[in-house]
């Protein structure tokens, strides 16, 4: 897997909060409506803040819609994956990445 960092190519969604050694936790806003640009990320654990209905257009694979309820919890090993916004509110997540 080619590893596309989402802060360098979607500065506007994602924010790095904290960075040491292996492991990382980067801020999500994506906004209703608004996508973000194809990226990666390693093994990774997101916790939606605020969640919202999203398509996830995934490298090589079908997409898919899904809805995410505030709180919710997602593992997810390493993927290369945009991720688009098509519901009515903004979603704010935080993802702990393990590189």
């Amino acid at each position: 897997m080619d590893y596309t960092d989402p802060t360098e190519v979607s500065p506007d969604n994602y924010k790095t909060l904290w960075e040491e050694g292996n492991r990382r936790v980067v801020e999500m806003t994506l906004k209703a409506g608004q996508s973000d640009i194809e990226h990666s990320h390693p093994n990774e654990v997101v916790y939606f803040i605020t969640g919202g209905k999203v398509r996830i257009h995934i490298e090589g694979a079908e997409n898919m819609e899904a809805d995410l309820p505030d709180g919710f919890v997602l593992p997810h090993e390493a993927w290369t994956h945009r991720v688009e916004n098509i519901g009515t509110t903004d979603i704010r997540a935080i993802i702990f990445e393990t590189k």
